[in-house]
């Protein structure tokens, strides 16, 4: 198994920081990762991507030029999305932000209301959390058992508060997709 993926949004919807915790969590799980994250010119707003590649393999190059799946997280980030996903490939929209339809039809689009479960969770800044859980679900390319064992792993002590609370948004996004 081999997934590459891309997750686009803006400055401060934690699109690093998902990136972050998705190849953790899949090198916890014994897999191969790679993770390139892209920042903008700009601060908080500007345009944040991440690129990762998981695989039960040898990663033979870094680069994603043709992902598997996409996360788009707003709307600026639709195009470029559509345009770095493979024929037959997975997007997984954040339909509380993300108003217009995408053009390709040969893709499977999946919409998650990612905003919207996060504030009714509790915490409008989960919502690359619950993302991450749909793209697992989605993807097999995570297992989210004792994911708060893993969380428990990434973030520093002084953030251990943090695990409970994302811990249920992945749970969440996870069971939104079936």
């Amino acid at each position: 198994m081999t997934e590459k993926s891309l997750f686009a949004g803006f400055g401060g919807q934690g699109i690093i920081s998902l990136g972050q915790i998705w190849v953790y969590c899949a090198m916890e799980g014994g897999k191969n990762v790679t993770f390139f994250p892209f920042y903008g010119a700009e601060k908080r707003g500007g345009i944040a991507r991440a690129s990762v590649i998981v695989s039960d393999g040898e990663i033979a190059s870094p680069l994603v030029t043709a992902s598997d799946s996409v996360l788009v997280m707003n709307g600026d980030s639709l195009p470029l999305c559509e345009g770095m996903l493979k024929s037959g490939g997975l997007m997984v929209i954040n339909s509380t932000l993300v108003r217009d339809e995408p053009k390709r039809t040969d893709i499977r689009v999946v919409k998650v209301e990612a905003q919207a479960i996060a504030e009714k969770i509790g915490n409008a800044r989960i919502a690359n959390m619950v993302a991450l859980g749909a793209l697992a679900k989605l993807t097999g390319a995570l297992d989210i058992d004792g994911i708060e064992t893993i969380l428990k792993k990434f973030f520093p002590p002084d953030k251990q508060q943090l695990v409970p609370l994302n811990g249920e948004a992945i749970r969440a996004g996870y069971d939104v997709c079936g």
